[in-house]
């Protein structure tokens, strides 16, 4: 493409469908970018947790808050809900420096709506379904909340044949459509439904973690996935150390190989190797868990 032609193609793309070049915002939308970015430090951080296995600040085992966070509206496609937020976050902060007013709005909006859409759906699992509450869910929901009031105020005037009614009946119905198929996922009703975790299993596994034992096995080793099936949706917060990457007649990794490891499951603990699968309770006993009596299992 020549540069008149390529310059042409520029002119036509920055006018709206009147014919009139479209209007130009003066500045970024640092009223969005802050908030946006606030969004960002609080997703990230959740999100960092979530896969560092550390727990969230102010809520401890059992609490309201990590109830929440380890149901089975923690996660979203395997990847956890505040991930996906963080996205969300991300996308609106970028969204500030789009120079066409009206393309900014309408990705603002979009973002807008269906995230704060989505954080009244989450918000109401939590209250009528969980029956608990996490005030770092609740920031996120009244973040995103001025995000929409914000988008809202900041309709550009200029906006060709706009009509509200016409616009809600486009994108609102849309928002809803996808918050009911990912109701439907997480209740079962459509697909594998997301697995919530047992507070005291995820204790012992982020004990274990914090207590220097390691877990080596092998993925294809049945005897390694009946150990992990006793932490349900906690086995990833394990001390797990994968040795035959490759394959099953592959050679052992190297760090499997210097441990000594020979069968799998493989217990190291306190410099002791236990090969054998090792229920909760006898994993608290060996690491010092104090496991309730009420939620020990045998």
């Amino acid at each position: 493409m020549g540069k008149k032609a390529k310059a042409k193609r520029e002119r036509e793309i920055s006018r709206t469908p009147a014919g009139r070049p479209a209007p130009l915002r003066a500045a970024p939308n640092w009223p969005l970018f802050v908030l946006s970015v606030i969004g960002v430090f609080l997703t990230s951080y959740l999100t960092w947790t979530h896969w560092t296995g550390d727990l969230v600040k102010g809520c401890k085992v059992g609490s309201s808050c990590d109830v929440v966070l380890s149901s089975q509206w923690s996660t979203l496609l395997g990847i956890p809900t505040s991930a996906w937020g963080l996205l969300a976050y991300a996308s609106l902060a970028a969204i500030v420096f789009i120079k066409r007013a009206d393309l900014h709005w309408w990705a603002a909006w979009c973002i807008a709506l269906f995230g704060v859409l989505y954080s009244v759906y989450l918000t109401t699992v939590s209250l009528t379904m969980i029956h608990a509450a996490c005030p770092y869910c609740l920031t996120s929901l009244v973040l995103m909340t001025s995000v929409f009031a914000l988008t809202i105020y900041q309709r550009p005037a200029t906006l060709v044949n706009f009509n509200w009614g016409r616009w809600l009946g486009k994108t609102v119905p849309v928002a809803a459509a996808i918050i009911l198929l990912l109701h439907l996922n997480y209740t079962g009703i459509l697909g594998e439904a997301p697995q919530a975790e047992d507070a005291q299993t995820k204790a012992l596994a982020l004990h274990l973690a914090k207590s220097g034992a390691k877990m080596y096995g092998a993925f294809w080793c049945p005897h390694c996935k009946q150990q992990k099936l006793y932490f349900g949706a906690s086995a990833g917060r394990l001390p797990y150390v994968e040795c035959s990457p490759d394959g099953q007649n592959s050679p052992q990794s190297k760090e499997c190989a210097a441990a000594g490891i020979q069968s799998y499951p493989t217990w190291v603990i306190n410099g002791k190797h236990i090969e054998e699968v090792m229920t909760p309770k006898q994993l608290a006993d060996a690491t010092g868990f104090q496991w309730p009596a009420t939620s020990a299992s045998n």
